[in-house]
């Protein structure tokens, strides 16, 4: 008799605990990890992120953002490989899980850990200086196909997304990598700099960086590396696909946590960030950037993310700067 007791109550211990995985929320504060210092891009994300959390109460314990700058954000992959897969810490990031593991820079790539989703990209424009021959997309490929040495394109850094961008269109167009006339800056912004003052030909850089410049006419651009047009300043600018150039790229933002991440909080956090690029309050961020909407997850997510690590590591390969 005193059996059937004990196994309602191991019954409704297990039941519970089903339920609790199900429908698992953090139990804690939710850090946000940041591979770069304050006021880039990227931890510009992860304030956006936190904000939306806690204004729209989707956690009760709090969240915080957490910058681990470094190494080319190697050291902040470094961190979240070491917590523990518990559901309380995520990080932002972009592109270099891929470009510091295939140069050498981290032993990490995606692989080591649980890609929970990507939010956002923000696409190239490509501008080029006033006083270049180059009055479209077509004019700058022709060039290139002639002689892309005499094409000087400015990046923010080598092995930067700019600096890929430009190479994904360099073989695009069928020229060698190896020829691209390359300078590398400090940042984006310089490089734009440059290109204003027609120290250099032309450079890929977010369209956020450069709508100021385009609204006034300071500028000439010449195509977007976005799958359709963008927003005003930029709607009379065609995408390279229009203009017969298969490419598509730029900076993109995602979501990364710790490697087995249990089932039951990759799907909170899946269908939290979901609800976060469906409100008013992140898209009106998003659209004060240009960025658009790439929400994806699940097994998309990974067939993407390993379409592109092959696409960086041929770029990078044939840029010699693969290890």
């Amino acid at each position: 008799m005193k059996v059937v007791p004990t196994l309602v109550a191991t019954t409704l211990l297990v039941l519970n605990a089903s339920g609790w995985a199900q429908g698992w929320t953090p139990q804690r504060n939710v850090e946000i990890v940041v591979g770069f210092a304050p006021g880039g891009g990227v931890d510009r994300t992860a304030r956006a992120l936190e904000r939306v959390l806690t204004t729209q109460k989707l956690v009760n314990n709090g969240a915080s953002v957490a910058n681990k700058p470094g190494g080319n954000t190697t050291i902040a992959y470094q961190y979240l490989n070491q917590r523990p897969p518990d559901g309380h810490t995520v990080m932002v990031y972009g592109q270099t899980i891929f470009t510091s593991h295939i140069t050498g820079a981290s032993a990490l790539t995606f692989t080591d850990f649980t890609p929970v989703a990507t939010l956002f990209s923000e696409y190239h424009v490509y501008m080029v200086a006033a006083n270049t021959p180059v009055k479209t997309g077509k004019d700058l490929v022709a060039r290139m196909k002639n002689d892309v040495r005499q094409v000087s394109a400015g990046v923010s850094a080598i092995g930067a997304p700019g600096h890929l961008s430009f190479g994904l269109l360099t073989k695009a167009v069928g020229g060698n990598v190896k020829d691209m006339k390359i300078i590398a800056f400090k940042g984006s912004a310089d490089a734009l700099t440059a290109v204003l003052g027609g120290h250099i030909e032309v450079t890929p850089a977010p369209a956020n960086l450069a709508a100021a410049h385009v609204a006034a006419g300071q500028v000439r651009t010449v195509a977007v590396a976005a799958p359709k047009r963008l927003g005003a300043p930029f709607t009379a600018i065609p995408t390279w696909r229009e203009q017969g150039i298969d490419l598509v790229y730029g900076p993109w933002r995602g979501i990364l946590a710790p490697k087995n991440l249990p089932a039951a909080q990759l799907a909170w956090w899946e269908s939290t960030l979901r609800k976060i690029a469906d409100t008013a309050e992140w898209k009106s961020d998003m659209e004060k950037i240009y960025a658009v909407d790439d929400f994806v997850t699940g097994a998309q997510l990974l067939k993407d993310m390993q379409k592109e690590y092959a696409e960086t590591r041929a770029v990078l390969m044939e840029l010699g700067m693969a290890k």
